[in-house]
């Protein structure tokens, strides 16, 4: 005899095949092109910095001319400060005047064409001050400097 509350369970089970439609774009889309493009790139631009690289460190012998002009370096612009007391700070460094005159001509030496200065003087300070790193700016051969002001 069986219970009252029994009931009997199929064993079976059923399964559906669902269909996921992913649209026609997603599917036609294909990343390897994309990637082989990419590592093209990548591998053009180290080839060429690689020989550009090169070009400048070949050990080579250059001849000498009259009216040859110094190899150009990066050009800095020098700030030139002047405290209330009137003293010269270059670089970080408390100089005199002659120290600030030897500075500039080096830096007209680098860069003959394009270097610049920047005069940065306490409003306080005599205009002798700025007056005399102008004239060295003058005898260096810097023909671009200029004194700067705060904005009110």
């Amino acid at each position: 005899m069986r219970p009252a509350l029994y009931i009997e369970r199929s064993a079976r089970v059923s399964t559906m095949a669902v269909n996921i439609n992913k649209g026609k774009a997603l599917s036609s889309l294909s990343l390897t092109p994309l990637i082989d493009v990419v590592f093209l790139l990548l591998i053009f631009f180290l080839v060429t910095t690689r020989f550009a690289q090169e070009d400048y460190e070949l050990d080579v012998v250059l001849p000498a001319a009259s009216e040859a002009q110094p190899l150009m370096v990066e050009p800095k612009e020098w700030f030139v400060n002047i405290d209330q007391q009137g003293e010269y700070v270059v670089d970080g460094r408390v100089m005199t005047q002659d120290e600030v005159g030897e500075v500039l001509r080096r830096a007209v030496a680098n860069n003959p064409v394009n270097q610049s200065v920047v005069i940065r003087a306490d409003k306080r300070v005599e205009f002798d001050y700025v007056v005399a790193i102008m004239n060295l700016c003058n005898r260096a051969g810097v023909r671009d400097y200029s004194v700067t002001t705060q904005h009110d």
